[in-house]
């Protein structure tokens, strides 16, 4: 391009390696327009006032796309999402105020929702809710026209999947080395549980699976290895699922493809209960490091899934687990749900236990939040929900668990983070959750981690501890965290140290660490100076954490 654009497409993503994929549609549907169209991608973390000042830059032709001025109307189109909406209506006030005169066009979940309640809509021209891939061109083409529509709210229209240009080749080289590539083979979802925004969904619909495959095969060649299907339904149907699995399994299996295929890694949603033979026998022949499922277990409190409209049959739900983490090399991801209506502390301790108890590589645990437009809030007055005003909506107590609970369980899921789902501490976890531990020396109420057998339970009174001592759920380092637990184990749960200190010194060895926790000072190997005045970044930057 050698003139400046007319439409820039921008959102701030929460890190850099996660790419935009709205984005992308949007801008392989622009047709006419996309000569004149630009991608300017951000985080979170950039100040707005620099975010402002590089999109302004592009539009006046101070930059590498550009090295005239440009002429007209101009336009700035926003991806609003739940983690970014604050920061957006910063950048977007700071944009109005330096150019009264550029249109900007909001998109998104954020905004497809409750719109005329929102800030960030009366700063805006326009607001697209729903499905964008074609409304934002055809909005772009009437704007630039000068015919600015009279309604400010347009409502996104939903084309048939095969009108859709498909976004991949907008992927850029960089993109494709240094980031995450998100895809879809199909959109919507059939299942209508209440937390969620694909609740709204009539159905699920699949693009056409040649066409699909064929983009995947020309992003395999250009050296794409990281592919995260963003599908609510991966398994939904078999067939198309089978299909994807071998496409990835052929490029592992091509002869000489050994290093060319090396680092490939692909991520599913998958339905927790919906696993048959002809799935099982593809999963099992990938190697380790290559499969991840994410499995949105949520509640195994029955009551509570039929209050949510969730469909979900538990007992095959434990038992695809079971085969996934015995004759498979998938990694599980797995996600549980606090604060759904009518669920206690107690069932969602007796969740985790029976979920902990299959043995999943991650437990994620969320507080539920109330996202736009989902039909969660029609619960909200039968148990008395009360919601953050602000992103990201959490729950801040309801009939069945009150506020110091769920700031509990918000704490117990930052530290479960840090310690089990790190995989920094594989042999001293069990040591934590075994309910062979014996009485803590204070003897009060609460102090006996094993007195349940509950694996939550004893992992909650060290969050509880921990937080006493700390007041910090951040900035705890692996150093400091070795440290911590020993001095639990040992002082506050009388474990002895012969039996704690081997297991954390084999754990930090095992992490790559380089530091020097005081508890392992002794019993560390000697190891080599700090590289210094060194231009090998790779080797001077290794294992630091």
């Amino acid at each position: 391009m050698t003139h400046p654009p007319n439409i820039i497409l921008t959102t701030l993503n929460a890190k850099y390696i996660h790419p935009s994929l709205g984005l992308r549609y949007l801008l392989a549907n622009m047709g006419d327009l996309k000569p004149q169209t630009v991608i300017r991608e951000f985080t979170i973390a950039r100040k707005s006032h620099e975010v402002v000042g590089e999109l302004l830059a592009a539009l006046d032709g101070q930059g590498p796309v550009a090295d005239r001025k440009s002429s007209g109307p101009q336009v700035v189109g926003f991806g609003v999402y739940i983690w970014n909406v604050y920061q957006t209506i910063s950048v977007i006030r700071l944009l109005k105020l330096a150019r009264p005169d550029i249109t900007v066009i909001l998109g998104g979940p954020e905004v497809s929702h409750e719109t005329d309640e929102q800030e960030i809509t009366r700063l805006a021209d326009h607001v697209i809710c729903g499905w964008g891939d074609l409304s934002f061109a055809k909005l772009c083409r009437t704007v630039l026209q000068g015919t600015s529509p009279l309604m400010k709210v347009v409502a996104g229209e939903q084309p048939d999947l095969d009108q859709i240009v498909l976004p991949y080749a907008e992927y850029s080289d960089a993109d494709l080395m240094n980031r995450v590539v998100y895809v879809e083979a199909s959109r919507g979802c059939p299942f209508k549980c209440e937390f969620c925004l694909s609740a709204l969904d009539k159905t699920a619909w699949a693009f056409d699976l040649e066409r699909f495959l064929g983009e995947m095969d020309r992003l395999y060649q250009r050296g794409a290895r990281n592919f995260k299907f963003v599908d609510r339904t991966f398994n939904l149907k078999i067939d198309i699922a089978v299909r994807i699995l071998q496409f990835f399994l052929d490029r592992l299996a091509a002869p000489g493809n050994g290093a060319s295929s090396a680092g490939l890694f692909v991520h599913f949603e998958a339905v927790p209960d919906h696993l048959p033979d002809p799935l099982r026998a593809l999963i099992a022949q990938f190697p380790p490091g290559v499969l991840q499922f994410e499995v949105g277990i949520q509640t195994f409190t029955v009551e509570v899934q039929q209050r949510i409209s969730r469909k979900q049959d538990n007992d095959k739900t434990d038992a695809n687990l079971r085969w996934l983490l015995a004759q498979s090399n998938a990694n599980l991801h797995t996600d549980l749900l606090f604060g759904l209506p009518g669920e206690s502390l107690e069932s969602f301790a007796t969740g985790f236990d029976r979920l902990y108890a299959l043995g999943p590589q991650e437990i994620q645990l969320g507080i539920l939040k109330r996202l736009r437009g989902t039909p969660i809030t029609r619960h909200a007055v039968e148990y008395r929900m009360v919601f953050d005003t602000a992103p990201p909506y959490s729950l801040r107590e309801s009939s069945t668990v009150d506020a110091p609970t769920v700031q509990r369980v918000s704490r117990f899921a930052r530290y479960w983070d840090l310690v089990a789902n790190s995989g920094r501490f594989r042999k001293t976890l069990p040591l934590l959750l075994a309910e062979d531990v014996p009485d803590c020396e204070d003897g009060g109420a609460g102090a006996k981690p094993s007195a349940t057998g509950s694996p939550f339970h004893a992992f909650l009174e060290f969050s509880d501890w921990l937080w006493q001592r700390t007041e910090k759920t951040s900035g705890l380092s692996p150093e400091f965290l070795v440290d911590v637990l020993f001095d639990y184990l040992c002082g506050r749960c009388a474990l002895p140290g012969s039996k704690v200190k081997p297991a954390l010194l084999a754990d930090y060895l095992a992490s790559g660490a380089r530091g020097s926790p005081l508890t392992l000072r002794k019993h560390l190997p000697k190891r080599d100076p700090p590289l210094q005045n060194r231009r090998i970044s790779g080797a001077a930057t290794a294992g630091k954490v």
